[in-house]
């Protein structure tokens, strides 16, 4: 564990915090958005202690996570895009609680909770099967094809779990309109993923090889 990294990494933690704060409750107009607090709670009380995880055991993996500097144009501008939804998809969620339409029944909100606690989980176990897991589009040297656990599934897991967990938090947040905002990312992921592909079938031995051993990219049995 070095300072630098440390440093790093608990300045981005806590930025990621206050920005997601001000874009839920500034619009909500007030700190009494339970539905805020509610994903405040599942995103960054895990998210701080798989960082701890990752710092002690696997400090490399961790600055690979942090750094999120897209090379290739097409992939940057799905990162931006995707960074447009989320700000615009919080707002919507404050102002849907401010002024108390299209708000969903609290159960909803309970049970999109549970549903993204076992999708950070199935973040964590991708993060664990494959070190080679950055948040930039890259092949790594010496890296190898994954073909085991989750990998055996799909050929892309860790955006199995993504898709879950943002499809998620409109609805922690209980906002319907929130949620058609987030209805983006499938699309948005189905273009990073091609993109990667791509990349991967170029510079990634075995990669094609993979590809049909495991037929499904992101959900089992339907795509």
């Amino acid at each position: 564990m070095t300072k630098k990294l440390f440093i790093e990494a608990s300045l981005k933690f806590s930025l990621g915090m206050i920005c997601v704060g001000l874009l839920i409750f500034a619009p909500a107009g007030t700190l009494r958005f339970w539905n805020g607090w509610l994903l405040m709670c599942v995103l960054f009380v895990p998210m701080f202690f798989a960082g701890l995880v990752l710092m002690a055991k696997n400090p490399e993996l961790l600055q690979k996570r942090l750094n999120a500097k897209e090379k290739q144009k097409a992939q940057d501008t799905v990162v931006k895009l995707s960074g447009l939804m989320f700000i615009v998809g919080f707002v919507a969620a404050g102002f849907s609680y401010r002024f108390d339409f299209g708000m969903l029944p609290t159960g909803i909100s309970i049970g999109a909770a549970a549903v993204f606690l076992l999708a950070y989980l199935l973040f964590a176990e991708v993060l664990r099967e494959n070190t080679y897991l950055s948040r930039t589009i890259e092949v790594q040297e010496n890296q190898t094809v994954v073909d085991t656990g989750l990998y055996g599934i799909v050929r892309h897991p860790m955006y199995s779990a993504t898709l879950l967990l943002f499809l998620t938090m409109p609805l922690i947040l209980g906002s319907l309109f929130s949620f058609f905002v987030f209805l983006a990312y499938p699309f948005l992921i189905a273009a990073r993923i091609k993109h990667e592909e791509r990349l991967l079938e170029k510079e990634l031995d075995g990669y094609r090889a993979y590809q049909k051993k495991v037929r499904f990219k992101l959900i089992p049995f339907v795509w």
